[in-house]
């Protein structure tokens, strides 16, 4: 209480000083224009901001993570597709995306397909009655923040196809991801579409973000096939990444951005509650991937007799990905078990995609499919508001869709260009074969 009184008495000294500092004053607002509106739409506008770089942040995680898990020779070309596919989704979300994924009300088709046009900002210098949104925030910072949750999407990908995709094939397929699929099944549930109304429950994308990236990844993996020497004589052979230093570092960064994901997706921040909220979820998502990265390091000790340090950091990873669907209700104990849930998913995950001979270099598919799933299914274990059915139903709906579209992309780009690098590329390494210059070019044969 003692804080409330002392900054109301600051701002109204503030308030009083200004036209003795030589700054005018309005003698009244203009009409539907008030101080507290103001403050309002500046710190709605300036979670989504915040919120938004530490998102960004996250394309600096995932290439840390992937340039550590893959082999010292192919380093330079996951740094390429890193910054590439970002660089794509900032501008074929503008041209197409944000338009399909919040169509207002502009659907081509109600509550299915969103409109199609170029996203436009506010004037420069818009005044508080010109704004396009005064009681919410302003169109930029809407725009950035969602753009970082559409290139997430894409960089999900990037890691699972590791090792034998061509550049140019991938970032086409990032094209269409960014400008057509992911917006198109976001607006049904962020931009007010069929599963929205319905009641689906996803507060910051376990199944809209997560698990699209994730089954956009295994359609690519089966149409491409495992790497050469991955599975022989129903073994799997072990192919150790070049610097499990950056892969940790990586993880942190992710970890670090993920406060940004889903805290910034209360979309508010102009009251004690929506305050009180956002650090809920921030110590949610927080213990969640502790719970996930413990449930990890504890599994691999006991089937493994060691502990497995890309599994623990993947653990952290999965807690993560489970929370991210309902971050705001559980108590923290309810978001470590759930996280916790999460790690073990991905240490079984793992060795059964091996068995089935897909090859996920990165560990994607089990940390933002099958999590994703399981995070989506575990709001309504917190959340009153939440149907199972529902739940199911939005899962099943958004992995159809992402399938079939992917393997039409991934087979019009397979039949059109060939999207695998030939033999003898892949054993010498996408760095020399594909970029023509290497990572570690002291230790070329990693």
């Amino acid at each position: 209480m003692k804080r409330t009184v002392t900054f109301t008495l600051a701002a109204a000294a503030s308030v009083a000083l200004l036209p003795t500092l030589g700054f005018a004053q309005d003698a009244e607002p203009a009409v539907g224009v008030n101080a507290a509106t103001d403050t309002v739409y500046i710190l709605n506008s300036l979670l989504f901001l915040v919120g938004g770089f530490l998102v960004f942040w996250m394309a600096a995680g995932f290439a840390m993570l992937e340039g550590g898990l893959v082999r010292s020779k192919n380093v330079t070309m996951q740094m390429t597709k890193n910054i590439a596919l970002f660089s794509l989704a900032a501008i074929f979300y503008y041209l197409l995306g944000y338009n399909l994924m919040y169509p207002g009300d502009g659907w081509s088709i109600d509550g299915v397909l969103g409109a199609f046009g170029t996203a436009g900002l506010e004037p420069v210098g818009v005044t508080a009655a010109d704004a396009d949104a005064y009681d919410y925030a302003s169109t930029g910072s809407d725009f950035f923040f969602q753009l970082m949750f559409c290139a997430t999407t894409a960089s999900i990908v990037s890691g699972t196809l590791a090792e034998r995709i061509k550049l140019w094939p991938f970032l086409l397929f990032t094209i269409a991801l960014t400008a057509v699929i992911y917006p198109v099944q976001a607006s049904w549930k962020w931009g007010g579409g069929f599963l929205d109304a319905m009641g689906f429950l996803d507060f910051a994308g376990s199944t809209v973000v997560h698990s699209v990236g994730g089954w956009a990844a295994l359609v690519g993996a089966l149409i491409l096939g495992p790497r050469i020497g991955k599975y022989k004589d129903g073994r799997t052979i072990p192919m150790p990444g070049s610097n499990l230093t950056l892969a940790t570092l990586g993880t942190f960064i992710l970890w670090l951005g993920w406060f940004g994901f889903n805290g910034g997706s209360q979309l508010a921040m102009g009251t004690v509650g929506d305050v009180a909220d956002i650090s809920r979820i921030f110590a949610n998502t927080n213990t969640a991937a502790a719970g996930g990265a413990i449930a990890a390091l504890i599994l691999t000790q006991i089937l493994y007799k060691k502990p497995d340090l890309t599994m623990v950091l993947n653990g952290a990873l999965a807690g993560l990905v489970s929370i991210t669907a309902e971050p705001l209700t559980p108590s923290l104990g309810a978001a470590t078990l759930i996280g916790a849930i999460g790690g073990i998913i991905v240490v079984f995950a793992v060795p059964f995609l091996d068995k089935l001979k897909i090859d996920d270099v990165v560990g994607a598919i089990p940390v933002h499919l099958f999590c994703g799933i399981w995070g989506t299914i575990a709001v309504v274990l917190t959340n009153p508001d939440a149907s199972l059915a529902t739940q199911l139903y939005s899962i099943v709906v958004v992995g159809l869709f992402t399938v079939i579209a992917s393997g039409i992309v991934w087979f019009i780009l397979k039949v059109a260009m060939g999207i695998r690098v030939s033999e003898e590329d892949e054993i010498t390494g996408l760095d020399m074969a594909e970029m023509g210059m290497e990572a570690y070019p002291e230790f070329s044969k990693g």
